[in-house]
């Protein structure tokens, strides 16, 4: 393997894992790029100019210019305003360790250091835009720089690279099976290739470690399971139908829009020639006029003749009615655009965002939970799975933080990782009277079951199952009354 770009964590037997034969590469939603090893030398690479590198960068093209659409643009800023609330001043994103089978030292240590993370992202300040990159391009790439000198002081910086100019790679090594003759998966070398025109070696590009790169896709694959695709994919084709009906409108409008005048001449049984010069004649007598000239201030006679699709100028014979003058009424539907209507929310749709957002018009009510539509459900959990998916940015880079800085080791992480949540703060109107519900909704039925405790349900089965408290939560509560108890005031029998 040639030398790479970037540090590398040392990994016990670097996970060879020669027992396990197989013919096929393993399967990772990642789109990654495999290619077959050259042999006994290393000799082998990509062209990002190339059939899939092209693709890719032309998608991602794609993908940011439907987000200029004014429509598509309202409909992403839906999402990504649901998805990371930066209204408040708290981080828009927490870790949760309760579940967390750890030390309480260990646990503040992995809350410290995902602070940090925050901290090296600007995620407080820049979420917005880091989430809408990664929703727009379907991916997000950031180079991890560590001090390879002294790994233990963690991550340094964080820079993000532009999708377009960086591709992950597997080079894979085969071997024949001597039974059977089939080739089988000896080991699998994964990399990234970084090209940008500014390097002096670009066809090449630079291999990078897969340590110090990361790396979180949108979950999306095409048809090939070869590639990434964004959420926008399913936007294209409404997108170009809504501006192809945009543009068509405006040219019907332009052209149906102004009354236009008929003039039928009565040009007798002069000839063809005569009778068209005759007919020139009379227009030319018509269109002139008098101009005020702002410029210099005088009037001057400005002769100018009247497109087609203005007036209609029409010979008629002798034997018909006479010189005649009438109208051509403009077009009597402009105004209706029902078919912009139809591309708009079959757009929305294609987002996943309900489509009453679409009007702006209409009021906007703060009203119970249970007077929120299906749609709006379903949007809910869409951004939830978004939410999900964007959180691998933050446990990726947790972990490796955790590892340089010797807190865990890989193995302790995969057990860890289960146990460890991220909660992102919701909206502050709709989560302030959702809980206030919810709570409500609660109390009466704890005080409908109050007769119950001690007799058929027992103290702890209320606080956990009923009011839904944590352990951390039942604790803090006793120490709060508790406190509050002490803190009260005895009263004096002066007072009785």
């Amino acid at each position: 393997m040639a030398e790479l770009f970037g540090f590398e964590i040392k990994r016990k037997g670097q996970d060879k894992e020669e027992n396990k034969k197989s013919f096929v590469a393993p399967l990772e939603n990642d789109g990654s790029t495999y290619i077959q090893s050259a042999g006994g030398h290393f000799g082998s690479y990509v062209d990002m100019g190339g059939d899939t590198g092209t693709a890719e960068q032309d998608l991602i093209k794609r993908y940011r210019d439907v987000a200029t659409q004014p429509e598509c643009d309202s409909a992403i800023e839906d999402i990504v305003n649901e998805a990371i609330v930066a209204d408040t001043d708290a981080a828009p994103i927490e870790l949760l360790t309760d579940n967390l089978d750890q030390p309480d030292n260990i646990k503040k240590l992995i809350r410290e250091e995902f602070t940090n993370i925050i901290e090296l992202l600007q995620f407080n300040n820049y979420g917005h835009d880091i989430f809408r990159r990664w929703y727009v391009d379907g991916r997000l790439f950031y180079h991890i720089i560590v001090d390879e000198k002294s790994p233990k002081k963690g991550i340094l910086e964080l820079r993000s690279i532009d999708p377009i100019k960086i591709k992950k790679v597997k080079e894979v090594e085969t071997i024949k099976d001597n039974a059977t003759g089939v080739d089988l998966i000896k080991e699998i070398d994964e990399y990234y290739l970084y090209q940008d025109s500014s390097l002096s070696n670009s066809n090449a590009g630079i291999k990078i470690s897969k340590d110090a790169i990361q790396y979180t896709t949108s979950g999306l694959l095409d048809v090939s399971r070869k590639k990434i695709l964004s959420h926008l994919q399913k936007a294209i084709k409404p997108v170009n139908q809504l501006r192809m009906m945009e543009d068509s409108l405006v040219i019907y409008r332009l052209s149906r829009a102004p009354e236009r005048r008929i003039f039928y001449i009565d040009v007798g049984n002069l000839p063809k020639g005569k009778a068209e010069e005759y007919v020139k004649g009379i227009m030319n007598n018509y269109h002139n006029k008098l101009v005020y000239d702002a410029s210099t201030g005088e009037l001057k006679d400005d002769r100018k003749h009247m497109s087609m699709l203005e007036d209609f100028w029409l010979p008629r014979r002798e034997g018909g009615r006479g010189t005649e003058i009438t109208t051509l009424p403009g077009g009597e539907n402009l105004g209706q655009i029902d078919d912009i209507i139809y591309f708009q929310k079959k757009l929305y749709k294609a987002l996943n965002v309900p489509v009453n957002r679409l009007e702006q018009e209409a009021q906007f009510s703060l009203g119970r939970s249970t007077e929120i539509s299906r749609d709006e459900v379903k949007f809910q959990k869409f951004i939830d799975r978004l939410r999900k998916r964007f959180g691998w940015l933050f446990l990726d880079l947790l972990k490796l933080q955790l590892i340089l800085k010797g807190i865990i080791t890989e193995q302790d992480w995969k057990e860890i990782k289960e146990q460890i949540g991220l909660d992102y703060i919701k909206d502050s109107h709709f989560a302030e009277l959702k809980d206030n519900e919810i709570l409500r909704e609660r109390i009466e039925l704890l005080t409908t079951m109050e007769e119950f405790i001690g007799t058929y349900f027992s103290m702890d089965y209320v606080r956990k199952k009923i009011l839904q408290q944590s352990d951390e939560d039942i604790e803090a509560m006793k120490e709060q009354i508790e406190s509050e108890k002490d803190e009260m005031p005895v009263p004096d029998d002066e007072d009785f």
